[in-house]
C-alpha cells in the first residue's frame, strides 16, 4: 500500500508486473515549493481518474481469500442481486469518493491480482494488455508487411501496357485470336439465322419420320373387309397412315393451310373417292418446326414413291386402292394438274406436295389410277363449277418464318 510523503520526497519506484512494467507512486496533492514535481503529481494522478473494471473487479474478489476493504464492498455489492450496470454504478461512486492514496492502492490490488492471474497461466504466453497498461505504454504501431514484390510503380505500369497492348502493337497471336473469335461468332450467328429463317430446309431433313421406312412397310391385306370409319391415308412404302379432311368446303389459302394442321387436305373442287374424275389430296412436304400441328412432314417422302406403287384412301367405311402410274415436277402455277384428262383412266387420285422439300419452289405430283374396288362402279362427280373454282397457284407450305417478319414490315 502507498504511504503519504512529504512534498520534498522523490516518487518510489515498484515493480507491479512480470512484464517489468514500473508504476510511480504519486503523493497526495498538495502545495510546493517545487513547480516540476507538481506537474509529475498530477500526471500521475491523472492515470487513476478511472476506477478498474466493475466486472474483473467481481472476478478478483471471487478469488482472494483475506480481502481489503475495496475487495470486500466489491464482494458484498456483487453478491446483492443487482445488475452489473448498477453494481459499476455504484463501484463508480465508491471509487470516485476515494482520496488519492487509497486509489491507488485499489489499483496495486489489481495489479498484484492481474501479475498472480499470470503466473497461473503461464502456458499462455501470449502476452495480455490491460487498460492501464495503454495509458501507460506508448502505443505499438505494428510494421508494415514487406511487398514481396521488389518492381517500382513504373515498372509495374510498363509491364502491364506491354501484356495488354504489347507496346501499343499487336502481336501476330492477337490478329489470330481475333480472326478465331469473329469467326466464332459469326457462324454462331448464322447457324441461328439459318434455324429461325430457313429450318425448313436445312433442319427438316434431319428430323422428317421414318427415315428408313422402306424396311418396314405398313402391310394391307386387300382381302380384308375390316375399314375404320376414319378417312386417313395410307402409302405403305414410305410408312404414312394419315388423317385427311374432306371436309374444308372453300380453297382460300388460310383455310388450306389450318386443314394441313389437322392431317392432309381432300381439294374441294374435285371428286371423292368411289366418284369418276380425279381427285386431289394436298400435304406439307416438310415445315417450320415452329409451326404448329404433327403433320408437318406428312408428305417429306412422297418422291420416293414410283410407278406400281400402290396407295390407300379410305373414306366411309371403305377403301380404295391407287397404283401409282405417274410422277413429275411442275411449277406452282400449273393448276390444269388438278383436272387431268386420261381417257383410259375415268378414276384417278393425284398427290401433291412441294418440292424440294421444305420449300415452295416447285410441286411434286403424283397420280395413281383406281385399281380397287372396281372403277367400273363409280358415280359421277358431285362437284360442278370447277372452272370458276379454279385457284390462281397450287397450295404450299406456310410461309415460313422470314416471310412472317417480311410481311410484318411490308
Amino acid at each position: 500500500m502507498a504511504t503519504n510523503q512529504s512534498d520534498n520526497d522523490q516518487p518510489q519506484e515498484r515493480h507491479l508486473s512480470s512484464q517489468s512494467r514500473k508504476v510511480v507512486e504519486p503523493l497526495p496533492s498538495s502545495k510546493s515549493d517545487n513547480p516540476a514535481a507538481d506537474l509529475i503529481r498530477q500526471r500521475l494522478n491523472s492515470l487513476y481518474t478511472d476506477e478498474p473494471s466493475a466486472k474483473e473487479e467481481i472476478a478478483e474478489v471471487e478469488e482472494v481469500k483475506h480481502r481489503s476493504k475495496h475487495q470486500q464492498f466489491m464482494y458484498e455489492l456483487s453478491h446483492s442481486g443487482k445488475s452489473l450496470a448498477e453494481i459499476q454504478t455504484q463501484w463508480h461512486e465508491y471509487y470516485s469518493a476515494l482520496p488519492n492514496d487509497e486509489k491507488h492502492e485499489v489499483w496495486q490490488e489489481f495489479y498484484v491480482n492481474h501479475d498472480k492471474q499470470q503466473a497461473e497461466a503461464s502456458h499462455d504466453k501470449t502476452p495480455k494488455v490491460v487498460e492501464a497498461d495503454k495509458a501507460i505504454a506508448k502505443p505499438q504501431h505494428e510494421p508494415k508487411p514487406k511487398l514481396s514484390d521488389a518492381r517500382t510503380v513504373t515498372e509495374v505500369k510498363e509491364q502491364l501496357i506491354s501484356k495488354v497492348t504489347a507496346r501499343g502493337k499487336a502481336k501476330r497471336s492477337h490478329h489470330i485470336q481475333s480472326l478465331l473469335f469473329g469467326l466464332g461468332m459469326g457462324s454462331i450467328t448464322l447457324l441461328i439465322f439459318l434455324f429461325g429463317f430457313f429450318n425448313e430446309r436445312f433442319i427438316a431433313p434431319f428430323i422428317t419420320p421414318a427415315r428408313a421406312v422402306s424396311s418396314t412397310p405398313i402391310i394391307i391385306d386387300p382381302t380384308s373387309g375390316a375399314v375404320g370409319p376414319e378417312s386417313k391415308i395410307i402409302i405403305p412404302k414410305i410408312n404414312v397412315e394419315i388423317p385427311i379432311d374432306f371436309d374444308e368446303p372453300t380453297i382460300n389459302e388460310d383455310a388450306i393451310q389450318r386443314s394441313l394442321e389437322k392431317g392432309v387436305v381432300h381439294y374441294p373442287t374435285t371428286p371423292d373417292p368411289g366418284q369418276i374424275g380425279n381427285g386431289v389430296i394436298f400435304g406439307h412436304s416438310a415445315n417450320n418446326i415452329l409451326n404448329k400441328g404433327k403433320y408437318k412432314f406428312a408428305f417429306v417422302l412422297l418422291k420416293r414413291l414410283d410407278s406400281g406403287d400402290v396407295f390407300y384412301i379410305q373414306k366411309d367405311g371403305k377403301r380404295y386402292a391407287y397404283k401409282v402410274f405417274e410422277k413429275k415436277v411442275v411449277a406452282p402455277t400449273e393448276v390444269s394438274v388438278l383436272y387431268p384428262s386420261f381417257p383410259d383412266k375415268p378414276s384417278t387420285f393425284t398427290l401433291i406436295t412441294c418440292d424440294p422439300p421444305g420449300t415452295s419452289l416447285n410441286r411434286l405430283i403424283v397420280v395413281g389410277e383406281q385399281i380397287s374396288p372396281d372403277p367400273a362402279a363409280n358415280v359421277a362427280s358431285s362437284v360442278t363449277g370447277q372452272q370458276q373454282a379454279t385457284p390462281e397457284e397450287l397450295p404450299s407450305n406456310s410461309i415460313t418464318l422470314w416471310q412472317r417478319i417480311k410481311n410484318i414490315f411490308s
